[in-house]
């Protein structure tokens, strides 16, 4: 079964290093209850994904690519609005991929890294960009950042 162990940290900008080129991301999510089903599109790319619900830090993790013109249509169709919709930098850091997220929109203010780990108990060293760790707040689940986007709770967080 493929999984997902992720932590997530907010970050200070002003500290990042000079970013790569973006994958522009523009992801939408299907209703559905018990399963998280999102469409994302990505530099020309889509694919469809399939999350199972989280277990302290781990969940499964289906994802498939689909053609990028029937993911057009179904963030159209198919997504309950709004779309979440960032630019995503991927930086190594001893030996770590961490992925930036900037976010645009009405989360617009939001930097976000991630890293994802091959079990929980996996150690690994903090960015000096990092500030805090976010991991267990669901606010900052991309799903959840859809209904409460972050200009609704950035003042207390």
């Amino acid at each position: 079964m493929a999984i997902e162990i992720e932590r997530k940290f907010l970050i200070d900008p002003a500290r990042l290093p000079e970013l790569p080129a973006p994958l522009v991301i523009k992801q939408g999510y299907i209703p559905s209850e018990g399963v998280t089903v999102r469409i994302r599109t990505t530099n020309g790319k889509a694919y469809l994904t399939l999350k199972g619900k989280r277990h302290e830090l781990v969940r499964s993790e289906f994802e498939y690519p689909i053609p990028y013109e029937d993911a057009l249509s179904m963030l159209e169709e198919l997504c309950a609005p709004p779309l979440i919709e960032k630019n995503r930098y991927e930086i190594m850091y001893e030996g770590h991929l961490w992925e930036v997220d900037i976010f645009e929109g009405e989360n617009a203010g939001l930097f976000l890294a991630e890293i994802e780990l091959q079990t929980p108990e996996e150690t690994f060293a903090l960015p000096p960009w990092v500030t805090r760790e976010v991991t267990e707040d669901k606010r900052y689940y991309n799903s959840n950042l859809r209904t409460l986007p972050y200009a609704r709770f950035k003042d207390e967080a």
